[in-house]
């Protein structure tokens, strides 16, 4: 049976009295086209400052580490302490809007975020670094659930394809172009200045966002402070979190220590789910996931997260770890997925909500398949083209994905509990990236240790292949200047090389392999989604933003 739902927002999404949002007019006046585009921008900017600055920081720890004089297992807390703190917060987006109103509380985040950054960079020793990254996840977490949310209110039903299309580009792009930024940032100036440069963006971000953006009428405020909830999913999602940070550094169930994070999370995060489905005023209100669409919703974007982050990291490691690029040649060959991406959101934003979006759902999907597959099949000889191509035919696929996805999942959730729909959205979005490169990590070791296991089975000294190999060697070793007996042995420490590049090489090729299967499972979810349509409604009444109720069927 279809389910319906007010949707639009341009009639909707206008301040109350009072509430800050003096640029838009009071009543039942639609929000013009010049504001709308002014709210986007705005909250796009701090939007995708903080998807950049996770992505630059990547490639800057290397010089992090040696200005400070961690080592690896220190250093990698400054990523870790960032993704911790966001994944505390994040859930509690909608339900800390209510309270403190979303407008103050996206430019608290701003400023919270701007501020951290500056602290960041200041940091003369590791834990001052470590507890600014900490307080700079606080405030950078809610900002794009916010900034979705505001988005999809301000927008009818008809324009948010577009409307997220043009947020995706910025969205999307930053985990493409982030590490290359941040890699010559890095090298010719100072990884201090990775967090500088945060605050002029912030700075406009935030005055840009105070003038434009307001308060929906419709946001109510908690009358009471769930304190037994907010404490069990602050401790449920902090060890999730550090359970998959820290699982394969620790060789997972081997350690004691990943095991009493898994332990944790796994009964704190009952807990709080038991305790939001009977508390009356809930933290995170779980009775969105009622919405077919946006309980499907949910599903496909854990399972296609799981596939886009984990490709996207390994796809990274290959080219530095395997075939020997530096971070700017292996951030060039991921460019070519921005480029795809562009043009695909550009394309679904404008068929979104013209044609059923489970098709553009399946052709990414079938893209991402294919890029993936492509992958598979690479060799140690590759050269760029055949490595960048296929990044750009997952690009274009991605996109496809992005905007019916969100689309179709949000298109018929109330407005009243599109902050919180979003949160869980991100949410989903971020547990399956950590999920996928958790996953793809651990097999990514096994497989290669597997490998290399029985590629060494097969070499033998008496073998007349392997013999002729080693007297290549040698010979060249000779040629160098080195004698006989040093030749023969380095000749052996290239061969058990060669044979280490081959097991990883057949590693990668599993993992992309895996990938490919799984996107293609996907398509098999997506008919548990409902196509939404706009119902048509006469422009004399409202002209381009007129009231288009959304039904899913």
């Amino acid at each position: 049976m279809a389910t319906t739902a007010d949707t639009d927002g341009s009639r909707a999404a206008r301040p109350a009295s009072g509430a800050g949002g003096d640029a838009a007019a009071a009543g039942d006046l639609p929000i013009s086209a010049a504001l709308k585009w002014t709210i986007t921008g705005s909250v796009m900017l701090v939007t995708v400052m903080q998807v950049l600055d996770v992505t630059v920081t990547n490639v800057a720890l290397p010089h992090i580490q040696g200005s400070l004089s961690a080592g690896v297992d220190e250093v990698s807390w400054v990523l870790t302490s960032y993704l911790a703190a966001n994944a505390v917060i994040l859930p509690a987006t909608g339900w800390l809007a209510g309270v403190l109103g979303r407008k103050r509380f996206f430019l608290i985040c701003t400023v919270v975020f701007t501020v951290a950054s500056v602290l960041v960079g200041l940091a003369p020793n590791l834990t001052t670094l470590l507890v600014a990254r900490m307080v700079q996840g606080i405030g950078g977490g809610p900002l794009m659930p916010l900034s979705q949310a505001i988005m999809w209110e301000i927008f009818p039903l008809r324009q948010r394809g577009m409307a997220m299309a043009a947020w995706g580009v910025g969205i999307m792009m930053a985990p493409i172009f982030g590490p290359t930024l941040g890699g010559w940032i890095a090298d010719n100036w100072s990884w201090r200045w990775i967090f500088y440069i945060n605050v002029p963006i912030g700075c406009v971000g935030f005055f840009v966002s105070s003038a434009v953006l307001f308060d929906p009428p419709y946001l109510r405020k908690p009358g009471r402070v769930d304190a037994l909830g907010l404490v069990l999913m602050a401790v449920g999602f902090l060890t999730l979190q550090l359970f998959l940070d820290q699982g394969e550094r620790h060789e997972w169930f081997d350690s004691a220590f990943v095991i009493a994070l898994g332990m944790t999370a796994m009964v704190a995060l009952a807990a709080f789910l038991a305790r939001e489905l009977m508390a009356a005023e809930p933290i995170l209100d779980l009775t969105v996931y009622a919405d077919r669409n946006f309980a499907a919703a949910s599903v496909i974007m854990l399972v296609v997260m799981v596939g886009f982050f984990s490709s996207m990291v390994m796809l990274a490691l290959f080219t530095q770890k395997v075939i020997g690029y530096d971070a700017w040649t292996s951030g060039l060959v991921l460019a070519p997925g921005g480029v795809g991406n562009l043009f695909s959101l550009l394309l679904a934003g404008r068929l979104a909500t013209r044609i059923d979006q489970r098709w553009l759902l399946a052709a990414g999907c079938v893209l991402n398949a294919v890029a993936t597959y492509m992958m598979s099949a690479v060799t140690l000889g590759v050269d760029y083209w055949a490595l960048a191509w296929p990044r750009f035919v997952q690009g274009v696929g991605v996109g496809l994905i992005f905007v019916p996805l969100n689309t179709v999942g949000l298109a018929t959730i109330a407005r009243e509990k599109m902050g919180n729909a979003t949160a869980l959205l991100n949410v989903v979005r971020n547990l399956g990236g950590g999920i996928g490169v958790a996953m793809m990590a651990t097999l990514l070791a096994r497989r290669s240790q597997q490998h290399q296991t029985a590629l060494v089975g097969h070499v033998s000294v008496w073998d007349a292949e392997t013999g002729e190999r080693l007297r290549a060697w040698a010979d060249h070793f000779v040629a160098q200047g080195a004698d006989r007996f040093t030749a023969q042995r380095r000749a052996m420490g290239a061969l058990y090389h060669e044979v280490t590049e081959q097991a990883q090489l057949l590693a990668f090729a599993d993992v992309f392999w895996l990938l490919f299967v799984l996107f293609s499972s996907s398509l098999f979810l997506l008919p548990l989604l409902r196509r939404v349509r706009v119902d048509p409604v006469g422009r004399s009444r409202g002209g381009d933003d007129a009231l288009a109720p959304a039904h899913a069927e």
